[in-house]
């Protein structure tokens, strides 16, 4: 019996946390302008618009540079400026392609040591919004010392406000709220370690 209750006290915390969750995505679009940052990263997925959103901000001079993170090898510039509805002369002087990631780690990995190489510390984090929650997770782990902006991109194939009257959304927000507990747990591990885990910033020289 005290198994059992043990199960079920679990399975409520649970629940109650991918309530939450879901709710915080649900909230997070439309989003509101923000700030101007010195650099906007953008997390390539299935859908394009979070690539367009990216580069409209980039165009309205909310950032400097911007980064597509995880291009597929076989993309092209061009492929990714027909992608993006940027025009030329930005994409050409101001649109930087990653090719290293495969996942939401290597996206955290990469937009860092492309930041730092900028010399930058203000970003703008572009990607969908049930992404949105690990993706900041990684990057501010990844770049500790960076101010990271959210900027959720809504999902055309997912009604974050009625996840729970379709399959497929249900299956979709707990997928994602799984994985993001366990970038919770790892973070809360390794917090335990001494000394930081990345190195400081640094300031280019001029």
């Amino acid at each position: 019996m005290r198994g059992l209750a043990a199960i079920l006290v679990a399975l409520a915390i649970w629940t109650a946390g991918l309530l939450a969750f879901a709710d915080r995505v649900a909230r997070s679009t439309p989003a509101e302008e923000p700030a101007p940052a010195q650099g906007i990263v953008a997390l390539t997925g299935a859908s394009d618009l979070r690539l367009e959103a990216a580069t409209r901000l980039l165009e309205n001079g909310k950032g400097e540079r911007l980064l597509l993170s995880g291009v597929s090898r076989k993309a092209t510039r061009k492929d990714m400026l027909g992608v993006t509805g940027a025009a030329k002369p930005i994409f050409d002087c101001c649109v930087d392609l990653g090719f290293t990631a495969a996942d939401t780690i290597g996206n955290g990995s990469e937009s860092a040591e492309w930041a730092r190489g900028m010399g930058f510390t203000r970003l703008i984090l572009v990607t969908a919004d049930f992404h949105m929650p690990r993706a900041m997770l990684e990057l501010k782990s990844a770049m500790p010392e960076a101010q990271i902006t959210a900027y959720p991109v809504a999902t055309p194939a997912y009604d974050a406000a009625h996840w729970a009257g379709s399959t497929e959304g249900a299956r979709r927000i707990a997928l994602e709220y799984c994985k993001y507990l366990v970038i919770l747990m790892r973070e809360a591990v390794l917090s335990v370690g001494e000394g930081p885990r990345h190195p400081p910033a640094t300031t280019p020289a001029s």
